[in-house]
């Protein structure tokens, strides 16, 4: 058995709809500024559905070559543009670190889905022999992890973990353990989606998943009562996860510790959360466990919180089961509020959103929250954020296909 190692987080990088940069995320923070608004990637003429967290002024060609562009889908390009500014953010000088031993752990819930539709037009139109040569690895999720292993030349386990919206938590929850049980040094872990096409946002919209409200205010409004579904969100976030000593030997900054991750899984309906939240509160009940701390000292959770009627109604139950009577003293807030559902890139940007908002103490809002909901009776931190210390924060992601997982973090005090 290998000896069990501290982990650290020294490095962030995300592309979304609230900013590209760890300034301009922290500013939306500050100022509840929503990154939701009418959807400009496509006609939404005959969709019902108008609204989505999109990315805004990224220059892609800052970071990649014209021609390796060209040979990827949106979502490859989003999550090897946040790899790059998580590698620049840690400060790591490439020449001395030791390759073989960093990872690459990087998911998406549904990959290259532009592209999908782009060559089936084509394929129709001319021919299924037609396609382009590169439509297989611009389409496959694992090609995020690929791209950006391949931009750094890191060599350690190279993994794409697909847990729908739990996939980015699951990414660093594994990251975190393959550094803790000593098979990496260094893990690059996260997340990328870009799914605001038209037929991702048809599939949603027909199984009665997303909001069809006009109004931006009141579209993505988590444990409002008045919520009627998700809006979707695209971009990537990436953090670089580190051992302790590794991280120290480097003077590296350190923006928190993640010490403990619980996964499960419902195992029961396909799209919609035990009702009695089991399995969930399972998932947070394992990461405190690991963490070896008490649930009392656990000041934060930055829920799922989708906005769906049933999601947050069942977090909230599975936040009661864990914390008792507790829970009133939790703050708790879904900065999906502010960015919309990033699907399989929601865990990393929110907890880089997590990360960010500890180091400068205070605690993200759920913005646009008018009507409290009797059954999400949490302590939920409206609509501007709080100045508050926080020294243990959970960061929840729940998936279709009953996927729950948690990563738990500790503010970092030197």
């Amino acid at each position: 058995m290998m000896n069990r190692r501290r982990v650290v987080v020294t490095g962030l990088g995300a592309v979304s709809p609230i900013g590209n940069t760890l300034e301009d995320i922290l500013n939306s923070i500050r100022t509840s500024r929503s990154g939701i608004d009418f959807i400009e990637n496509f006609d939404t003429k005959d969709f019902q559905v108008k609204l989505a967290g999109e990315v805004k002024d990224l220059d892609f060609e800052i970071y990649i070559d014209k021609k390796s562009l060209r040979r990827m889908d949106r979502v490859n390009s989003f999550g090897l543009v946040a790899g790059i500014k998580s590698v620049e953010d840690s400060g790591l000088d490439l020449e001395k670190v030791d390759r073989d031993r960093v990872g690459v752990y990087i998911s998406s819930g549904i990959g290259g889905l532009q592209t999908i539709e782009e060559q089936k037009m084509r394929g129709m139109k001319s021919g299924y022999e037609r396609v382009s040569p590169f439509f297989i690895p611009m389409s496959i999720v694992n090609m995020i992890a690929y791209h950006v292993a391949s931009h750094f030349g890191f060599h350690g386990s190279c993994i794409c973990p697909v847990t729908a919206c739990a996939g980015s938590n699951s990414a660093i929850g594994e990251g975190y353990r393959s550094i803790k049980d000593g098979y990496s040094d260094m893990v690059l872990a996260g997340g990328a989606e870009a799914s605001i096409t038209p037929l991702g946002t048809g599939g949603f919209s027909s199984m009665k998943a997303l909001s069809r409200a006009d109004d931006r205010e009141r579209a993505s409004i988590p444990f409002d009562k008045e919520r009627s579904g998700f809006v979707m969100g695209e971009g990537a976030g990436v953090l670089v996860l580190e051992e302790l000593e590794h991280a120290k030997s480097r003077n590296a900054r350190i923006y928190g510790e993640i010490i403990g991750y619980g996964s499960t899984c419902d195992a029961g309906h396909i799209t919609q959360p035990n009702s009695e939240g089991i399995y969930a509160a399972k998932a947070m009940e394992n990461a405190i466990l690991e963490g070896g701390i008490d649930r009392e000292q656990v000041n934060y959770i930055n829920a799922h919180g989708t906005s769906t009627p049933l999601n947050d109604k069942y977090e909230t139950v599975a936040i009661k089961r864990v914390f008792g009577e507790g829970y009133r003293d939790i703050s708790v807030s879904s900065t999906k509020s502010m960015t919309g559902h990033l699907l399989g890139a929601s865990g990393a940007v929110e907890a880089i959103v997590t990360l960010v908002s500890m180091m400068n103490g205070i605690v993200p809002p759920n913005i646009n929250y008018r009507i409290k909901d009797e059954e999400c009776d949490l302590n939920i931190v409206e609509n501007r954020y709080r100045d508050e210390e926080v020294n243990y924060a959970i960061s929840n992601s729940l998936g279709f296909g009953g996927h729950n997982v948690s990563i738990l973090f500790k503010r970092w005090e030197g």
